[in-house]
C-alpha cells in the first residue's frame, strides 16, 4: 500500500484538490495581527499557526538534517511562536478567551530555554547543536565557603605541635642535631680565639723590637702627676702628657686649615719642602 504522503502527490489527488478549490477564494494570513478585526479569523489564524508550529516541531526531530537546516526550522519555530502570542492578544482585546492562561502549552515546553536569551527557545534537534550544548551545561554547584566554627572544629594542641614529643622519635633527633650545632660551635670559637691569640703576639713582639730595653723600663716606671691632693700612680705603658696632648691637636689644627685655604699646588710645594728639608 502507497504511503498517505505518495497519494497526496498523485495526479488524480491533485485533480481533486483542484475541483474542490474551484470558486474559493484562497485567503491570506495578515501580516499584523492588528490589521484583523474578526475575533473568529482570529482564532482561526491562531489554529493556523498552531498546525504549521506542530508540523515544524516534529521535522526538527530529526538529528540527520544539517546543522543549517537545523538552525532555521528552529528559527521559524520562534518566529511562529512569537507570532502566535500576537495573535492571542489580539483575541483577548476583541472580548475573546485568554488563551495565555487557558490555552496548551505543550508547544511551549517542547523548547528549552537559554538563561538570559530573551525567550529564545532551541526545540528537538536543534538542543544538540555546537555552541548550543555547552549553553545548557550547568556549572558545578559552588561548595559554599566555611565558617569560622566550622574551621576551629578540628584545631587542638596537634595542630599547634604540643604532642610532637610524644611519638618519641622527634626528640632524639632533635638532641643529635643539638650536640652536632653546639660541638660545631665551639670548634669555630676556638679557631678565632687561637687566631686573636697569635695577632696579639705579634704586635707585642713588634712593639718590643721597635722599643728599646731603656725606653721599656722608663715606660714602665714612668710616674704621673696627679690633681692636688691626689695620690701619684705609676703608669707601665706609654701615656702622653699635656705637652704632647697640645702639641699635636695644634698639628692638627694646622693641617686643617692648610687643608681648607691653602691651593693645590701650594700643598704640593710644601710637602715637597717639607721632604726636603726631612721634616
Amino acid at each position: 500500500m502507497a504511503r498517505s504522503a505518495e497519494k497526496a502527490v498523485t495526479a488524480l489527488a491533485r485533480f481533486r484538490k483542484m475541483k474542490l478549490e474551484e470558486g474559493k477564494v484562497v485567503e491570506r494570513r495578515p501580516y499584523l495581527a492588528t490589521d484583523c478585526h474578526s475575533l473568529r479569523k482570529c482564532e482561526k489564524w491562531r489554529r493556523q499557526i498552531i498546525g504549521e508550529v506542530s508540523r515544524k516541531v516534529s521535522q526538527i526531530q530529526n538529528a540527520g538534517l544539517s546543522d543549517f537546516q537545523l538552525r532555521d526550522l528552529n528559527d521559524e519555530i520562534n518566529k511562529l511562536m512569537r507570532e502566535k502570542g500576537h495573535w492571542q492578544d489580539r483575541i483577548i482585546e476583541l472580548g475573546g478567551p485568554n488563551y495565555w492562561k487557558i490555552g496548551p502549552k505543550m508547544l511551549d515546553h517542547d523548547g528549552k530555554e537559554v538563561p538570559g536569551n530573551r525567550g529564545y527557545k532551541y526545540f528537538g534537534a536543534a538542543k544538540d547543536l555546537p555552541g548550543v550544548r555547552e549553553l545548557f551545561q550547568k556549572d558545578a554547584p559552588k561548595k559554599p565557603p566555611k565558617t569560622r566554627g566550622a574551621l576551629m572544629k578540628n584545631i587542638d594542641a596537634d595542630y599547634y605541635g604540643y604532642r610532637d614529643e610524644d611519638d618519641g622519635v622527634i626528640v632524639p633527633l632533635e638532641e643529635e642535631l643539638e650536640k652536632k650545632l653546639v660541638d660545631e660551635a665551639v670548634a669555630a670559637w676556638q679557631e678565632q680565639k687561637e687566631e686573636r691569640m697569635k695577632e696579639e703576639e705579634d704586635i707585642y713582639s713588634a712593639k718590643s723590637e721597635i722599643l728599646d730595653v731603656d725606653d721599656q723600663e722608663a715606660f714602665q716606671f714612668r710616674e704621673i702627676q696627679t690633681q692636688d691632693g691626689a695620690r701619684p700612680f705609676v703608669a707601665h705603658v706609654p701615656v702622653p702628657t699635656q705637652e704632647d696632648v697640645e702639641a699635636a691637636l695644634l698639628k692638627r689644627k694646622k693641617m686643617e686649615l692648610l687643608e681648607r685655604y691653602a691651593s693645590e699646588t701650594l700643598q704640593a710645594q710644601s710637602a715637597e719642602a717639607r721632604t726636603l728639608m726631612g721634616v
